[in-house]
């Protein structure tokens, strides 16, 4: 029992793969590999929000193939590759998150931008439709002056 024990050890402790792919005549280079994976991470959490149309679940990966002028199969190959080596492909990931932290908070600033100038804009119809209010009285009020008493 222990040989076999011994043995079952031995196997699955050769079984650990170090194997670094051969690279692909059409590798993706790294920067445009992390601005695809950047956009396919987009395409694909843009699956499941409502599109102009009220539409969802389209399919969003064949439109950033077409932008990379890329098929899915070169994708695989090179992300297969990039895989083999994951110290570099945990590098990239880093630099996919770095740029999406990035994006998030540029979005994040413009939206309390746009939130100021509707809560400024609000607020400025608001002095208005008062000084409106305000003159309208003082109209009403110089009309009651002026009517001639009988």
């Amino acid at each position: 029992m222990k040989k076999a024990g011994i043995l079952l050890f031995l196997f699955l402790c050769s079984c650990t793969s170090n194997t670094i792919f051969e690279k692909p005549k059409d590798l993706i280079p790294r920067d445009t590999m992390v601005m695809l994976i950047e956009e396919m991470l987009i395409a694909s959490s843009a699956t499941f929000v409502k599109n102009v149309n009220s539409e969802r679940e389209i399919n969003y990966m064949p439109i950033v193939y077409e932008k990379y002028k890329i098929d899915s199969a070169r994708y695989n190959r090179s992300n297969t590759y990039y895989i083999s080596t994951i110290d570099e492909y945990i590098k990239l990931f880093q630099q996919v998150q770095d740029s999406l932290n990035k994006k998030s908070n540029a979005l994040k600033k413009l939206k309390v931008l746009k939130d100021s100038l509707r809560r400024d804009s609000l607020l400025k119809l608001r002095k208005a439709k008062k000084l409106k209010l305000d003159t309208t009285r003082i109209e009403l009020q110089s009309k009651k002056t002026e009517q001639p008493k009988q």
